[in-house]
């Protein structure tokens, strides 16, 4: 059995225990918070909850820590201090920050000879792995993602971060004409603005400055800066009424040409349509797991990606059960 932690206990730690529910290889021996651990209540009765200062004491006991924070501030520094002790799994997912991300949490796996994979889920993550396989088989052509229309988790966070803000949902929203464009093979260039809306919805404080909440959130940087963005104030109660679920999914389009005169046009198009982001996220990443207790059961350290894990490392089925009833 492969021993799995989880660091923080939100949407996403909620989802990858489920996930591990639904495996016969692995077992969650602990959740990590750095709440009161006597105030998080958990589903699976064999787990212990502990506070976050007692999570490198349990290193022995660990196999994979799979850490559940946000992007925006938590897994820059945790990710990297973490793999000093572990080997780790985050879903980072600022996209234009990978590869600073990717070095300083290599600089550490290495010398501690432990495994960390970073940006693991649906993208980055399964719509990464979907445009490299596209833009292999068809070098001449043009790449798209579209996303949405969904909840992002890590842009609500984004927002959540805000002075002021209590709660907040982000929708993006793929532009219409824009996606139907790309599926007729019209190979259009669009900007970041022309492909995607985001839609905010935000519970502020009463005392707060809706004014520069609104003006932080549509200035953000890597996040709301380049696109069309509208902020919707609402109340708690409409918050729980409207926007509790999580739904999300996307696009990844591939058009290429082939022929000697490129003559013939082929579309590869790949998406998800998605009940629950986080629960979709987190099973993504419990199967980055077990592949990384593997790789460095081999003796392999260093940061990875989704692009360096061979497929065969995912599965808990056999190799020749892969070949027989997946090949």
């Amino acid at each position: 059995m492969i021993n799995i932690a989880i660091l923080g206990y939100g949407n996403l730690g909620r989802g990858v225990e489920c996930a591990i529910k639904n495996t016969s290889d692995m077992k969650l021996c602990y959740v990590f918070t750095r709440r009161a651990p006597e105030t998080v209540k958990i589903m699976t009765e064999s787990a212990k909850v502990c506070h976050i200062d007692d999570l490198i004491n349990k290193k022995d006991e660990i196999d994979v820590l799979i850490i559940c924070g946000g992007s925006a501030t938590d897994l820059p520094v945790q990710t990297p201090e973490y793999v000093k002790y572990f080997n780790v799994i985050d879903s980072f997912d600022t996209h234009a920050k990978i590869p600073d991300h990717f070095e300083n949490v290599n600089k550490n796996a290495l010398m501690s000879g432990k495994i960390g994979i970073i940006s693991v889920g649906w993208d980055p993550g399964m719509f990464s792995l979907n445009r490299l396989y596209a833009n292999a088989v068809l070098p001449n052509g043009q790449d798209y993602t579209f996303w949405g229309k969904g909840v992002s988790q890590g842009h609500s966070d984004a927002i959540r971060r805000i002075d002021g803000v209590i709660d907040a949902r982000q929708y993006t929203v793929p532009v219409e004409s824009a996606l139907n464009a790309v599926r007729s093979g019209e190979n259009p260039t669009l900007t970041t603005r022309q492909k995607h809306t985001r839609i905010c919805f935000v519970v502020a404080d009463d005392n707060a400055d809706k004014v520069l909440i609104e003006k932080q959130i549509k200035e953000m940087p890597n996040y709301f800066a380049d696109y069309d963005t509208t902020v919707n104030f609402i109340t708690m109660e409409e918050m729980k009424r409207e926007h509790s679920a999580l739904p999300h999914g996307g696009t990844v389009i591939r058009s290429g040409k082939t022929g000697w005169e490129n003559e013939n046009t082929h579309i590869i198009e790949y998406s998800l349509k998605l009940d629950s982001n986080p629960e979709f996220t987190s099973n993504v990443l419990v199967a980055y797991a077990r592949a990384a207790y593997r790789l460095n059961k081999q003796g392999e350290s260093g940061c990875k990606t989704v692009f360096d894990i061979p497929p065969v490392l995912l599965s808990e089925k056999t190799p020749e059960e892969l070949r027989m009833n997946l090949l």
